[in-house]
């Protein structure tokens, strides 16, 4: 088994996962986090199962979810964790988070992580701290997952909703402020959605002029960079 945490040049294959294989309120780990303070306390509140195999993938808090945590370390080291992200969209049909260490070294990397992990590839982003909130906030999605009716996407932390990530991240769009984010998210459901909607689709919710700033927002953040 190997338990080396990947170099940045040597990037797993796109991550896969067998729906239904994680047993409930467990956690799939990948072996890279072995003998780590996240591991530490994961073991005290849950039944952990070391895989092989799961590419880019850090952890499985069910069969459908793939979480990719990106510490201090991995963002300051280089943008190899563009390629992890890209490959976690690639996952079919999984449903990709990002669990980004939010400290003062990587707020740089913030702005471009919420374009081009949110708004291009439609992945989930939540902010921790440190490996003790990550490892919080990996607990409360598994219990989330195997409550009646539980939506993993709506854990909450410290007062602030997955919803509340994404709107911030809509934001960030010039001009447009937290009422007409709001009215956008409301009307289209996801920032993916509000990326193919046509410009008389978003002028009916936002005005002309916004809905031309969203339209050349998009198009210039989506185009291949060469």
């Amino acid at each position: 088994m190997n338990t080396s945490v990947s170099s940045a040049s040597q990037i797993p294959s796109t991550p896969a996962h067998d729906s239904g294989r994680v047993p409930p309120g467990s956690l799939v780990v990948n072996p890279k986090w072995k003998r780590t303070e996240l591991i530490k306390i994961l073991q005290e509140k849950l039944p952990l199962i070391f895989e092989d195999g799961l590419g880019v993938v850090d952890f499985h808090p069910s069969g459908d979810v793939a979480v990719i945590y990106l510490p201090e370390t991995d963002l300051v080291a280089g943008t190899a964790y563009r390629r992890k992200l890209v490959k976690l969209h690639k996952a079919g049909k999984m449903r990709g988070i990002i669990l980004m260490e939010r400290t003062p070294m990587t707020e740089q990397y913030l702005s471009d992580i919420q374009t081009f992990g949110v708004i291009n590839l439609s992945l989930v982003l939540l902010f921790v701290a440190s490996q003790t909130e990550a490892a919080s906030l990996l607990i409360q999605m598994v219990n989330e997952q195997y409550k009646p009716h539980s939506n993993p996407f709506r854990v909450m932390r410290r007062g602030q909703s997955v919803d509340a990530s994404v709107q911030a991240t809509v934001q960030l769009i010039p001009k447009l402020g937290a009422v007409k984010a709001n009215a956008l998210l409301q009307r289209f459901g996801s920032i993916e959605a509000i990326a193919r909607a046509s410009l008389e689709e978003l002028t009916e919710v936002v005005g002309k002029a916004s809905a031309n700033n969203i339209r050349t927002f998009f198009e210039f953040n989506t185009k291949p960079k060469r």
